[in-house]
């Protein structure tokens, strides 16, 4: 588990919010990203509690303020076409 790191703040700058959701599927969701070329980073929701492991633990999903609506697109997107 690669887990929500620290990020400097010239990283926060440049991102947006993008989900919310147990690190299990937000960590799925980082690398489906990534795939498909954006560079989504994670954080805990409350950075406070220890990182011991809990796949239900909540977690932020942010991607690059350039690639939002592509994210949006990709994933929130019509998949009627899909079928």
């Amino acid at each position: 588990h690669r887990g929500p790191g620290p990020r400097t703040l010239s990283d926060m700058a440049a991102q947006r919010h993008f989900f919310t959701g147990p690190v299990i599927k937000t960590d799925l969701l980082v690398v489906w990203l990534e795939k498909h070329g954006i560079a989504a980073t994670a954080e805990f929701v409350d950075p406070s509690l220890p990182d011991d492991g809990d796949l239900d633990r909540q977690v932020r999903a942010l991607v690059p303020e350039a690639d939002y609506d592509r994210a949006y697109d990709l994933f929130f997107g019509d998949k009627e076409g899909e079928l």
